[in-house]
């Protein structure tokens, strides 16, 4: 049983990270009449879902029973509002990172976007080791700097890429370029932080979460009423919403609940195999079907390296048992 959970966490994850990337990334480059729709409002609802899930599975936690879900909800969020405050800091983070995500697909094609997003375990593991005191192994220290090289050579230009660079003269490599290394700071610092908090309290994965999208859709309608408030008074908050846009809002809301369903029931090794397939997958798909995308020797030598990386990263090393008689 817990071996099928593993295998159906591993298959999500693939899922979620890889359908989220392709269709963010079609979604805004893709051209129809009337105005594009505001990336600030999709995070705002994406936010807003969440906190939904949320309360939905402590719902079930709660037997089903409403009296206990708000008892609950009153005791963890309201009788502890200095609890609830430290969640402030990464929710605001968190929010500034959904945003620079829409920023970098609308400018990046999505593998080198998600080999790129990859940093995040550098910045995770820099952050780690300064915040939580984490000591970092040999094989460790070398994926990070595999990693660092690897994304180099996926960032290297090539005549491909200059061509593409002038056909596509909406979107600047470079502006995504520098949305995802600030993606990958904000993450790698938020991540930790996270961390931090939920190893020094004892409250629900869920209940933080909640307390998450609580101060997202705060941050996020501060956002949208600051960058697009003009935009907004023109067309409204649902501007340039279509069926494609709705599943973006929900492949995002629940991205953060796939990803603790797979810190439960999977290890790093399989996190490994999500993040190598998901690159794969978005390779092949960004050539094929986006056609947006056209790899290059020196991208896949790139990619290869990070996805050694990743699996590097995520090993560990066991020490030799004492043999046994026969």
């Amino acid at each position: 049983m817990s071996t099928n959970l593993k295998y159906l966490s591993l298959g999500i994850l693939v899922f979620q990270t890889t359908s989220l990337v392709l269709t963010m990334r079609y979604s805004r480059t893709l051209k129809e009449e009337g105005p594009r729709y505001l990336s600030s409002t999709a995070v705002v609802l994406a936010e807003l879902l969440k906190i939904l899930s949320c309360v939905l599975l402590v719902y079930k936690d709660s037997k089903c029973n409403l009296r206990t879900l708000n008892r609950v909800l009153h005791d963890e969020i309201l009788n502890k509002p200095m609890e609830t405050l430290k969640l402030a800091i990464p929710s605001g983070i968190y929010t500034l990172q959904n945003n620079l995500l829409y920023v970098a697909l609308s400018n990046l094609d999505a593998a080198t976007y998600q080999v790129t997003y990859q940093l995040k375990i550098l910045t995770t593991a820099l952050f780690s080791v300064s915040m939580l005191s984490k000591k970092l192994g040999i094989y460790q220290w070398l994926s990070l700097v595999i990693l660092m090289t690897g994304v180099a050579f996926v960032q290297w230009p090539s005549d491909s890429q200059a061509t593409a660079a002038k056909e596509h003269s909406a979107g600047s490599q470079f502006v995504g370029l520098m949305a995802v290394l600030i993606a990958c700071f904000s993450s790698g610092f938020a991540g930790v932080y996270f961390e931090k908090i939920l190893k020094e309290t004892k409250q629900s994965v869920w209940i933080r979460n909640i307390q998450l999208g609580f101060f997202g859709s705060i941050f996020g309608l501060m956002g949208v009423y600051i960058y697009d408030g003009e935009q907004l008074s023109k067309d409204g908050f649902f501007q340039g919403y279509n069926k494609l846009t709705w599943i973006v809002v929900v492949l995002q809301a629940l991205g953060g609940l796939v990803i603790a369903a797979v810190i439960k029931y999977a290890d790093n090794i399989l996190k490994g195999f999500a993040t190598s397939l998901s690159i794969i997958l978005s390779t092949l798909i960004s050539y094929f079907w986006l056609q947006d995308f056209v790899p290059t020797s020196v991208f896949f030598f790139g990619a290869i390296l990070v996805i050694a990386a990743t699996f590097l990263y995520g090993y560990d090393p066991k020490p030799a048992g004492n043999p046994t008689k026969a």
